[in-house]
């Protein structure tokens, strides 16, 4: 029997009707959790919200600091973006929360947490996940799998009857989730895949129409692999990404309109908006391509991928995860270093980089005075490079039914 429920509460649609319902359902004490991580909203009004509909205790904490240190830059030194897209801002926090809401059970020794995910969801498979490998026996809630409210409009309907506050209406049906690394927008006109993304729906971007005329140059730093000074000046990790949101969002730098294939095998439509998140990913990895090698790049780029998928399905404490984390803290070792970047009218591109550790070499490079490289070399190089394809080359095809002519006079 369930005595007590941490509900991972955001103030939205679906976890304010929710904790009404847990209370109507199981009429024990709920205790709801705020996770701060910089989503921008006012907590304090959220958690005021979660007293009045009937939360036993409103628990707020603050994960800005551990979010970005700990799970965005691990993303960023990984290059995690999901099909080359998605640079995975909600699926990063989703462990995190996960991690508070076990933490907040413990402490108040609740025997069960409740998540306001659907069934057609990615997010019900990174808490779940997550909650199963830090607390296999806590019971989880999914009441979004089980009530009986089918869509967001009976939802609705469902908080006026009882009285529950709200700040989404019929008139704006969006699903919005915001942190720190970035926003997801879906549900609403969304839905319809060939429908352009009405204006309104952005919160961190202008339209490329409306941005400057002028380009905006950047440089940002990076140590080990880790963004440290945006044009000389050194910024804490909170302010360097609120800072190039700021920036990157001024200029249209950051939105995706994405097809996404979801865990469930569900394709579906998806906004993002990541300014700072662009802004650093191509600087990070144009970085690594002026200091690491080109098999270490190759390798790299596997795991990179790899890496993407298991943060976007939900194995952030998988032990494969942890590995490839040993693997690509090592690579970042020399990854210092500064990137210049221009940006205009929601384009991003990278015009100069340097590093202490650079790879580069202009003297070999050039095709001006100064070069060091002997050509002479290349001959023998193409040779025994093309060896393989001329020994190929001299075998003349089996007829059909038969062996190679010269293997036929052996005989």
């Amino acid at each position: 029997m369930i005595k007590k429920i941490v509900l991972a509460y955001s103030g939205g649609l679906d976890t304010s009707v929710i904790l009404k319902w847990l209370q109507e359902k199981y009429k024990v004490p709920i205790i709801a959790l705020l996770a701060d991580l910089g989503q921008g909203e006012d907590l304090e009004d959220a958690k005021e919200r979660a007293a009045k509909i009937g939360a036993e205790k409103v628990v707020v904490k603050d994960l800005k600091v551990r979010f970005v240190k700990d799970f965005v830059f691990k993303g960023l030194c990984a290059n995690a973006i999901y099909e080359d897209k998605y640079l995975l801002a909600t699926a990063l926090s989703r462990p995190l929360i996960a991690e508070s809401l076990v933490e907040v059970a413990k402490e108040e020794k609740a025997d069960a947490v409740a998540h306001g995910c659907t069934g057609k969801g990615n997010d019900q498979v990174r808490f779940e996940i997550s909650i199963s490998a830090l607390a296999p026996d806590m019971k989880v809630l999914a009441p979004v799998r089980e009530w009986e409210l089918k869509t967001r409009e009976e939802e609705m309907d469902y908080a006026k009857k009882h009285n529950v506050p709200l700040k989404t209406t019929k008139e704006i049906p969006y699903s919005i989730d915001r942190n720190l690394w970035g926003v997801s927008i879906e549900c609403g006109v969304l839905e319809d895949p060939w429908r352009e993304p009405p204006g309104e729906i952005y919160q961190l971007t202008t339209s490329p129409e409306k941005a400057p005329d002028k380009p905006t140059y950047l440089e940002i730093d990076f140590e080990d692999g880790i963004p440290k000074k945006i044009d000389g000046k050194e910024y804490k990790p909170i302010d360097l990404i609120a800072k190039l949101n700021e920036i990157g969002g001024a200029n249209g730098v950051g939105r995706v309109d994405h097809i996404e294939s979801r865990v469930v095998g569900i394709k579906s439509r998806e906004i993002y908006e990541a300014p700072a998140g662009r802004i650093l990913y191509l600087a990070h990895k144009e970085m690594e391509n002026l200091t690491l090698t080109c098999q270490t790049l190759e390798f790299k780029a596997l795991v990179d991928k790899k890496y993407s998928e298991l943060i976007y399905g939900g194995m952030w404490h998988s032990p494969l995860k942890k590995a490839l984390d040993e693997f690509i803290e090592k690579t970042q070792k020399n990854v210092t270093g500064t990137v210049r970047l221009k940006l205009y009218k929601g384009d991003c591109i990278v015009v100069g980089r340097k590093s202490p550790y650079s790879l580069y070499s202009q003297a070999l490079a050039t095709y001006g005075k100064g070069d060091i490289f002997d050509q002479k070399l290349a001959k023998g190089f193409i040779e025994i490079l093309s060896l393989p394809l001329k020994v190929k080359a001299k075998i003349a095809p089996p007829p059909k039914g038969g062996v190679p002519p010269k293997a036929a006079k052996e005989k």
